[in-house]
């Protein structure tokens, strides 16, 4: 795996959304941010938002869609999958499927790898999650 960028993904408040068959349903909108890597930096764009199922059996699957901005003003969209399993004694789990989908160009490298992360809370600090992506080379 190689690192290709660090997001802190500023959050606004949790909406419930009610119970489904397959669990409790939540929204958290996505405010702001920032992001960077060795070949890609910039703005969060506010407006998307993380799409939370919390399954009977405890576990938590997130689907978050946004974009971000570059400093050059590319705009990159990023959906982020996550499965996270905080049931157990151990260490608590997190690690998602990112698709990044960016225009031809100096950016056009994001569109021809496959990218996996994490995903860890920054509260009570600060509204956000940090989320680290890593292509697979």
């Amino acid at each position: 795996m190689e690192f290709a960028l660090e997001a802190i993904v500023d959050v606004g408040e949790r909406q419930l959304l009610g119970m489904s068959s397959l669990g409790e349903r939540r929204l958290v909108p996505i405010t702001g941010g920032s992001f960077e890597g060795p070949r890609v930096r910039g703005t969060v764009v506010a407006g998307g938002a993380d799409r939370q199922l919390i399954r009977p059996d405890g576990l938590e699957q997130l689907d978050a869609l946004y974009e971000l901005r570059t400093d050059d003003g590319a705009v990159v969209t990023v959906r982020n999958q996550v499965l996270v399993d905080e049931t157990g004694e151990g260490n608590r789990y997190a690690f998602s499927s990112i698709s990044l989908s960016a225009p031809e160009g100096p950016h056009g490298w994001l569109n021809q790898r496959v990218f996996v992360g994490t995903l860890d809370s920054m509260k009570p600090a600060r509204a956000a999650v940090r989320v680290r992506a890593y292509a697979l080379v």
